[in-house]
């Protein structure tokens, strides 16, 4: 629609309606945030049939290191996001401008991989049309504009959210809307696995693109099972808070990579391929020849947290279908502690007097007082912690998290229903 019928729009109950209850967003900030969102777009690629766009960013809420295992996961969009205005062109070129970001245009001519755009923005759009062409969808040119709330390294996946609203744009401009949220994610981790370079899981991208609570099962890679529930802290009293350490995660790689590496190592000695195959039964059974096999102590352990925590995801799913907050609280704690003795992700060895993130943790578990919890998120050594923190503890809360971690560190969070999503 023109600029000025999207300006109306932005006026109507239906629109702060949508914004209230599917973006859990304040409906006038996000009027103002769009508003000057359309003037820059107009600004730089002129009036045009607009639509509007947001893809949010994610939390891990249980199943820590268990995606690549092919094992069990939920996780949450939160209300943060990344937006877009963009109008179809008949050029066959993506434009693309996201806000203090330096994009080059991409010609979707050649949709071949290219070395030299890995590891760049442009390689994800590029990847996109061409696993969209791969599944047979249909693509097409855009002149687009965004602007992204979700802060790269905050913890919350900001590639993901931008791959998702990509994958949105051919969606709905080429495609009637019609490629299911699953393929969304599936399309959009194609393009990362594949032209940027980086071997994801799809956690990210099924949590992002599905929206509210996500259960994953990927047992079947394939064709991940995923079912969505609409469930909320805020209805039981609780906020999501993520606190940003003083950490991060620029050189440590190669301790990521040992955690999945290790776990395969288990389940390769048990002879399968992935810890999801193997009987936690059998694995105690054979534990001592494991150990004088592998001659790592620590990858047995990285198993015992994967059997726990894979049953903890499930677990947790039955504790949202009956509306426990307790239960699933409780599942959650268990998951941080497991992460801390048995998978090892809340310290890194390559400077073993550096633990400033197990520290963090250590801050949080002080605040809360034994009340809501506190655990490693996501990948863990280094960046972002999580709580879930009682509303009325949460102004005392983050005053004591930020005077040691930064003004600014820590962040409330709502879960929002919508995942991918066009707007208007």
């Amino acid at each position: 629609m023109k600029k000025e019928e999207i300006l109306r729009q932005l006026e109507t109950p239906q629109w702060e309606e949508l914004v209230r209850e599917e973006l859990a967003a304040d409906p006038a900030k996000e009027r103002t945030r769009c508003r000057e969102l359309l003037q820059k777009s107009c600004e730089l690629y002129g009036d045009g049939e607009y639509a509007l766009f947001s893809a949010p960013g994610r939390s891990e809420i249980i199943g820590n290191h268990t995606d690549h295992q092919h094992g069990h996961v939920i996780g949450a969009s939160v209300n943060i996001d990344t937006i877009a205005f963009a109008k179809k062109n008949g050029d066959g070129i993506v434009r693309f401008t996201s806000l203090g970001f330096d994009l080059q245009d991409v010609d979707l001519s050649d949709l071949s991989v290219h070395e030299g755009e890995k590891n760049r923005t442009e390689s994800l759009i590029r990847g996109i049309a061409g696993a969209l062409k791969e599944r047979g969808y249909a693509y097409g040119g855009f002149d687009g504009c965004a602007v992204s709330a979700v802060r790269a390294g905050s913890g919350i996946s900001s590639s993901a959210s931008f791959e998702v609203l990509i994958t949105e744009i051919f969606n709905h401009f080429y495609n009637d809307g019609k490629i299911s949220a699953k393929e969304v994610a599936q399309i959009s981790q194609r393009a990362e696995n594949h032209w940027f370079g980086k071997p994801c899981g799809l956690l990210d991208q099924m949590a992002i693109a599905c929206g509210g609570f996500t259960f994953m099962d990927f047992s079947d890679p394939a064709d991940p099972q995923v079912r969505s529930y609409d469930f909320s802290f805020a209805d039981h009293g609780y906020s999501l808070v993520l606190t940003a350490s003083k950490s991060d995660h620029s050189d440590l790689s190669d301790e990521y990579a040992a955690m999945p590496l290790e776990m395969k190592e288990v389940a390769a000695a048990l002879g399968k391929t992935f810890l999801s195959e193997c009987s936690e039964e059998e694995f105690y059974a054979k534990l001592p020849q494991l150990q004088e096999e592998l001659h790592n102590d620590r990858a047995l352990l990285r198993a015992i947290h994967y059997f726990g925590e894979d049953a903890r995801a499930l677990a947790a799913r039955e504790a949202i279908e009956r509306g426990d907050i307790d239960s699933l609280l409780e599942q959650m704690k268990e998951g941080g502690l497991s992460s801390y003795r048995f998978l090892q992700n809340a310290f890194s060895l390559k400077h073993p007097e550096n633990q400033i993130y197990a520290l963090t943790i250590a801050l949080s578990e002080k605040l809360l007082q034994g009340r809501g919890i506190t655990r490693v998120h996501g990948g863990g050594l280094a960046g972002t912690i999580q709580a879930i923190v009682p509303d009325e503890m949460v102004e005392d809360y983050c005053r004591g998290m930020e005077a040691f971690c930064g003004e600014g560190s820590s962040s409330v969070m709502a879960i929002r229903k919508a995942g991918g999503i066009r707007i208007l």
